[in-house]
């Protein structure tokens, strides 16, 4: 999800689709483009994607970290981002690319979701809260776009089941956005803290054997319905990861995580 600043918003590629407007698309295995679109990608992975795949593929989060994803540091960002490592074929398709569709369907990242759309976040100066914005943008070959079924953006996110992914990637995107200053000093992005922080906001399973098998919770104040949540729900694992970094990293309290005794 791009940070997007608010002057830029009309000269950025792709339709922006605004609230009450349409946008004509439909994909079908009928259609001569069909999966093309999941071939060498620069397919960017958020947190409650990684939760979800690693579920469906029945594998821990270690293992899917390992298998299908490149972590990459770019330019002027103090955390790394994940992408999905593409199959090694002469083709580079996504490795969950199967000959009938799509192998993981149920659980898509949050970007196959909402293709054709692109999500943008920016921030509103004058209430001072963010607000999603969105891009009509499929690539030259797609012909789904000539298609004649019309979505409002509300509509293909109700289809695509994709509001859980982007309430929670929006959540990611706000405390993504913190790391545009170094919050490292010396020891760098590759010292401890930083692998303390990509373990809460990648690997949910490392972080519940943080949470229960260190002295986490002699530390930290927990509410014991939460508690009782986390040992299961991978998402609000995921959340209490985020609100953990921010402390963390920042000193920043929230209702779900204080110090103990202050």
């Amino acid at each position: 999800m791009k940070e997007l600043d608010p002057e830029d918003l009309d000269r950025l590629p792709g339709l922006r689709i605004r609230e009450g407007e349409s946008f004509g698309f439909r994909c079908h295995p009928g259609i001569g483009c069909f999966n093309r679109c999941c071939r060498n990608l620069n397919l960017f992975l958020y947190p409650y994607d990684v939760i979800r795949l690693k579920q469906c593929l029945q594998i821990s989060s270690d293992e899917f970290l390992d298998r299908h994803v490149d972590a990459v540091l770019r330019p002027g960002s103090h955390f790394p981002d994940l992408l999905l490592r593409m199959a090694e074929n002469a083709e580079k398709t996504c490795p969950f690319l199967t000959t009938e569709g799509c192998g993981v369907y149920a659980d898509r990242p949050d970007t196959c979701r909402t293709f054709p759309l692109e999500q943008g976040l920016r921030n509103v100066a004058a209430t001072g809260e963010d607000e999603p914005v969105f891009f009509f943008r499929p690539p030259d070959f797609c012909l789904g776009r000539h298609e004649q079924k019309q979505w409002t953006v509300p509509e293909w996110v109700e289809d695509q089941e994709a509001e859980t992914y982007h309430r929670l990637t929006i959540r990611w995107a706000v405390l993504r956005r913190m790391f545009r200053n170094d919050p490292w000093g010396a020891e760098g992005p590759a010292g401890a803290r930083a692998k303390m922080t990509f373990m809460a906001a990648y690997n949910v399973d490392r972080f519940r054997e943080f949470v229960f098998g260190s002295s986490f919770l002699k530390r930290f104040k927990v509410k014991p319905e939460l508690l009782i949540k986390i040992k299961k729900d991978d998402a609000q694992l995921m959340l209490l990861g985020f609100d953990w970094i921010k402390l963390f990293l920042w000193g920043i309290r929230s209702q779900r995580l204080k110090p103990k005794g202050r």
